[in-house]
């Protein structure tokens, strides 16, 4: 039939009829079947004709059925009646704050946006710019002590007489064997074998674990662990909780860390020997409950203070006043990058493995099945010439690679197309290293170490020796202080 019911949809008398014909009676049922009525104008052009073709078609009566309900809005409405009243960027997009964040801005602090955090970028002293704050930060952390509000990083309980193997089955590693007081660091993959998020696992008690995610991965990571529990694993007895606004977290790093928490009044042994690398303890700290963690982002002494977010404040005014020098994002992301470790969305692109970034170790294929296992053994995951994680040292010391710059391998750029070898991840000026260096993931990074590769940005090139990932304190021999 060419005589149509709703022009939108583009059905005919005939799909009606055909409707009618396969069984259905209701006008609600024939709307499903065939979408009349389903359109912008919501049944006003076709739902009255749609109900009178079905009526006839059955025998029945003239309006013995009526059109089908529309959703509203029935008639058009002026935006500017649902969007209401102009609050600003209050409610299109709003700014979260940790407990500390009045101590921040009273120190003059220079922020930024993380995941909707505002979070201190550094925190300038006597005029100065970043670079100098930076530089300044970052020898307060290798040379002393230095204190990081990591209240931004998500924070999941995960709990219940199941809750180990749900973590065995979301991380690439075994969750299941670590002991109680125990933590472990772990990578999230997505069903396509690609690195998705990482944090660590605490264990709280055989049934309880607080695992932490990524700043920005937070409400992504608990979305999955809901999903994979309600559609994949409704059998398993767990429930996953949100805390990260419940905890404020004091990251105090460097050699004087252990100081730093003595001086502040602790009934936490904190001698390596008592408290050792991925553990944690139960204690007061400043006078309040908490929770101290040997957990480290920079590779030196740390200890992670956790505590009430009402507490947030309190102790961290008690860490500065003991001598520990506040330092921000910008100075985390050099620390860190000096150590090799990777921030996920920085060095992965959701083109990244484990083994891309130098951690196969991380993946434990024997403990039974994971998210994303059965990917991590497809041809091209397997591809010998994949893009792996180095670090780029510049031949000139000065010269800072524009992170996201090309690699090539030749100084002179060739006429287009250009064979690219990879790219720059991050590119920093390390204080304690006196030079420039950058991360990158490369072609056969890791059979190149020693090579040399040109970063390429803005029609110029620069040298940059291939080496390991590491480029400081490659023993971690500074780990425990």
């Amino acid at each position: 039939s060419t005589h149509f019911v709703d022009l939108q949809r583009d059905q005919t008398v005939q799909d009606v009829l055909d409707a009618v014909e396969g069984g259905l009676r209701s006008v609600e049922h024939v709307k499903r079947a065939t979408y009349i009525g389903t359109a912008i104008d919501q049944g006003r052009t076709s739902g009255v004709l749609a109900a009178e073709i079905v009526n006839a078609a059955l025998g029945w009566e003239l309006g013995a059925q009526g059109p089908t309900n529309a959703r509203p809005p029935y008639v058009p409405v002026p935006f500017s009646v649902l969007a209401g009243m102009d609050r600003g960027p209050t409610l299109l997009d709003p700014k979260r704050t940790t407990p500390i964040h009045a101590a921040h801005v009273e120190s003059g602090a220079v922020f930024e946006n993380v995941g909707q955090w505002l979070r201190p970028r550094y925190f300038p002293e006597d005029g100065e710019g970043l670079d100098a704050a930076v530089e300044r930060e970052c020898l307060a952390v290798r040379d002393a002590a230095g204190a990081l509000d990591a209240s931004t990083l998500g924070k999941i309980e995960v709990a219940g007489p199941d809750a180990a193997v749900f973590l065995d089955r979301m991380y690439t590693n075994r969750m299941s064997n670590l002991a109680v007081g125990s933590i472990r660091y772990g990578f999230m993959l997505g069903l396509d074998g690609m690195v998705f998020d990482d944090g660590v696992a605490m264990r709280l008690a055989d049934d309880r674990y607080l695992v932490t995610t990524t700043t920005g991965g937070a409400a992504a990571v608990l979305d999955r662990f809901e999903e994979w529990l309600q559609t994949e694993w409704p059998e398993l007895r767990v429930s996953c909780t949100s805390v990260t606004e419940q905890w404020a977290v004091v990251a105090v790093g460097g050699p004087g860390a252990r100081y730093v928490v003595t001086k502040i009044g602790t009934d936490v042994d904190l001698a390596a020997e008592a408290f050792p690398w991925m553990t944690w303890r139960e204690g007061t700290v400043a006078g309040v409950p908490c929770r101290v963690c040997r957990v480290s982002f920079h590779g030196e002494l740390s200890y992670e203070l956790h505590v009430s977010s009402w507490h947030g404040r309190h102790v961290w005014d008690a860490v500065v006043a003991a001598g520990a020098v506040p330092y921000g994002t910008e100075a985390m992301h050099v620390l860190r990058a000096e150590k090799g470790y990777v921030i996920v969305g920085q060095e992965t692109d959701g083109t990244v493995t484990p083994d891309d970034l130098g951690m196969g170790w991380i993946v434990n294929p024997s403990k039974g099945d994971f998210v994303g296992k059965r990917s991590l053994v497809r041809a091209d995951t397997l591809r010998k010439d994949r893009k792996q994680l180095v670090a780029l040292l510049p031949h000139d010391r000065a010269a800072l690679v524009v992170e996201g710059s090309q690699l090539v391998g030749s100084a002179e750029l060739p006429m287009p197309p250009v064979s690219m070898l990879g790219h720059v991840t991050s590119s920093y000026r390390s204080a304690i290293l006196e030079r420039t260096f950058a991360l990158a993931m490369l072609k056969e990074g890791r059979a190149m170490r020693g090579g040399t590769v040109w970063a390429a940005s803005r029609g110029h090139t620069i040298a940059c020796e291939v080496a390991d990932p590491v480029v400081y304190d490659p023993e971690d021999r500074r780990r425990d202080g």
